[in-house]
């Protein structure tokens, strides 16, 4: 879904899928995978609700479901990390979500710019 008018353009030749398409899990939830719209670099994953979703689409502002707390969670809420969304892209499959932005500052609650900022390490057998 593309949310700006400079993007009408590009997006017409994209393929959309409904609200009621998507496929939540069975928690209610679908990842969410976010990236820079810039750079493409991977910012974070995180999950999505139906509410969480549509506050996101709303508001042009991230909007979580945390596992941990069971609660709604506004990227940067607290931290002014705020990530404003450029478009919201569905895999093949509409059980996954691309959230492109432009972050405001670091995704990562470590203060690095991605939560993936760390390789893995080969075992040694």
């Amino acid at each position: 879904m593309c949310l700006y008018a400079f993007q009408q353009k590009w997006c017409k030749d994209m393929e959309t899928v409904a609200f009621d398409n998507l496929n939540f899990d069975a928690n209610g939830l679908i990842p969410a995978i976010v990236q820079d719209a810039d750079t493409n670099q991977v910012l974070m994953l995180a999950y999505m609700n139906a509410e969480s979703l549509r506050l996101t689409l709303e508001t042009k502002d991230t909007h979580f479901w945390s596992r941990s707390r069971q609660e709604l969670w506004h990227k940067g809420a607290t931290s002014g990390n705020i990530q404003k969304v450029i478009d919201v892209r569905v895999d093949c499959d509409a059980d996954t979500l691309l959230i492109r932005v432009h972050p405001a500052g670091p995704a990562c609650h470590t203060g690095e710019q991605s939560c993936f900022y760390r390789n893995m390490k080969a075992e040694n057998k």
